[in-house]
């Protein structure tokens, strides 16, 4: 069984790679990522079979939380929890969130040396507060914590836990389960994308550039990301160290609905549309969930005549990477493999990517037209494509 000390105390570095971030907070990296969903217990079950994860920590009735109940997962870097509200409370807001927007993300929790310097520098730059900086403390130590809201109704949590050396967080136990499934080679969180609604693209990447001292990795404009029907335009903002890096993605015009469009008609509001999960070795990874069940976007086969031509060299076999459906894109500094999951609910709405760079720092610009076509076919599907 893993521990916060085995998942949490490796070396993020506070190196500068993008020296025009101003690292007033710092971030040193992804804490968890929480979900709201109908059942905590069901989803934890299911990403644990499905993609690997492995029991960590439990907070419920039996831990003597009357509110809700969450379970705690963990592969290598990745932490997820999944919450769900209990009846009787009085307190409604996950309740609220699930019937507006189905099981998705809430927290997008951020690791920091200090979590009450981070709510006071970030709501003194105009950042909306969720909660004031607040300790918890259990016989492993203590835990500071402090809140602000971003797009929609998702929120990030600054975490120090530099005293502390529990399980999750004070007030969980660790999870005792039989049931731990051989890891899927899931590493870390490369990257979280939000969906915002129609002109807001440019007033959320002010808000981390502004709030959280963020800098504009990359812009895409709608002939970057385009197909004959559907647009999009993305920012990705990046902090200096470069290990929290968030594209912003906004509708653009098009002869269709667009998947930003779809996202947002479906979880009513901006959010987090997909978590990019990084792999040392993707086939791997990706043959490991497909037999666990995943499903993955189907990519043309006419993709890989070209696509050689256009990356130049790699290292892996192309007709494996065909086999697989897996993607390859390269810029300056070399080239990434990827693949995208259909959504893991019954709305449209989040999915996850997963990622192998090998060198690259970019986010497959030369797969985007595939990759939207392919998106457009499951919009087909679903009746959902037009307007």
């Amino acid at each position: 069984m893993q521990t916060l000390k085995d998942v949490t105390n490796f070396d993020y570095g506070l190196e500068k790679i993008f020296p025009e971030a101003d690292d007033f907070l710092p971030i040193l990296g992804t804490d968890y990522v929480e979900y709201y969903v109908g059942n905590a217990k069901q989803a934890a079950h299911y990403y644990k079979s499905a993609m690997g994860f492995q029991s960590l920590g439990y907070a419920g009735l039996e831990t003597g939380l009357k509110d809700r109940t969450s379970y705690v997962v963990v592969q290598d870097k990745i932490r997820l929890v999944f919450t769900t509200p209990m009846p009787g409370t009085g307190n409604t807001e996950i309740f609220d969130h699930i019937t507006k927007h189905g099981d998705g993300v809430k927290v997008i929790a951020l690791w920091v040396e200090d979590a009450t310097k981070a709510w006071e520098e970030t709501t003194s730059r105009g950042a909306k507060s969720y909660f004031e900086p607040y300790s918890q403390t259990d016989d492993k130590g203590e835990v500071v914590r402090s809140s602000i809201h971003t797009y929609g109704d998702t929120v990030h949590i600054f975490v120090e836990r530099k005293n502390y050396n529990g399980v999750f967080l004070p007030g969980f136990v660790k999870w005792e389960s039989d049931f731990n499934p051989p890891s899927c080679g899931l590493k870390y969180i490369d990257h979280m994308v939000g969906n915002v609604g129609w002109g807001e693209m440019n007033t959320w990447a002010k808000f981390y550039g502004d709030v959280m001292g963020f800098v504009n990795l990359v812009t895409f404009d709608d002939k970057d990301i385009s197909t004959q029907y559907t647009a999009l335009m993305s920012k990705v903002m990046t902090n200096g160290n470069g290990r929290i890096k968030f594209p912003i993605n906004e509708p653009a015009e098009g002869l269709k609905r667009s998947q930003v469009e779809e996202y947002c008609d479906f979880y009513n509001g901006a959010g987090c549309q997909h978590i990019a999960v990084a792999t040392n070795d993707i086939v791997f990874t990706v043959k490991q969930m497909r037999s666990r069940g995943i499903e993955f976007l189907h990519v043309p086969g006419t993709y890989y005549d070209t696509v050689l031509e256009r990356v130049g060299d790699i290292a892996e076999d192309l007709n494996i990477l065909k086999e697989n459906g897996i993607m390859v894109d390269r810029d300056d500094e070399g080239y990434l493999l990827q693949i995208f999951t259909k959504p893991f609910t019954d709305r449209p709405t989040l999915f996850f990517e997963i990622i192998q760079r090998k060198g690259a720092q970019s986010f497959g610009k030369g797969n985007f037209q595939a990759l939207f076509e392919s998106i457009e076919a499951e919009q087909v599907k679903r009746g959902t494509l037009d307007k």
